[in-house]
């Protein structure tokens, strides 16, 4: 009786501690999400040649590749649930990405979307297309994301 009470004592302090560690990481660092982000280039400013001074001209402002309005995207399948977007168009430009629909039923796939979707959004919003790159550790959800947006931007194609 002693030896079945202290196997299973021990059953649930592991079981308790393999759930800590996938809910909250490791020292490792294995649940860290990042995206790969193209580093800017500088452009340097025109100097004057002479004694004159450089004056701006007005420039047209790019009216955008997109009609206004909000489009919604496919259903995509993320292998442990789907992803459905919306693309929010205000000035021929993306201006919002909302997410009808997310992995969310697992603890797992919770904590994954829950930092992947903001990254994914803010770098479709300033790439201004799906082409994003994709996060690491929700290679599944990327996939999704890029193909349920690019389906929303289709649509709202000019």
């Amino acid at each position: 009786m002693l030896k079945k009470f202290i196997l299973s004592t021990g059953v649930i302090v592991v079981f308790t501690l393999y759930a800590l560690r996938l809910h909250f990481g490791d020292n490792e660092g294995n649940r860290v999400i990042a995206i790969n982000t193209p580093t800017p280039t500088l452009i340097p400013e025109p100097t004057p040649t002479d004694s004159t001074s450089l004056t701006a001209s007005p420039t047209a402002q790019p009216k955008g590749k997109y009609k206004d309005g909000t489009y919604t995207g496919s259903v995509a399948d993320a292998i442990y649930g789907n992803i459905q977007v919306q693309a929010v168009i205000t000035g021929g430009k993306i201006t919002d990405v909302i997410f009808l629909q997310y992995p969310n039923d697992r603890g797992t796939s919770i904590a994954i979307n829950a930092q992947a979707d903001p990254l994914l959004k803010q770098e479709a919003i300033q790439a201004q297309s799906a082409q994003v790159s994709g996060v690491s550790g929700a290679s599944a959800s990327s996939a999704a994301f890029v193909q349920s947006l690019g389906d929303a931007l289709k649509q709202a194609a000019i």
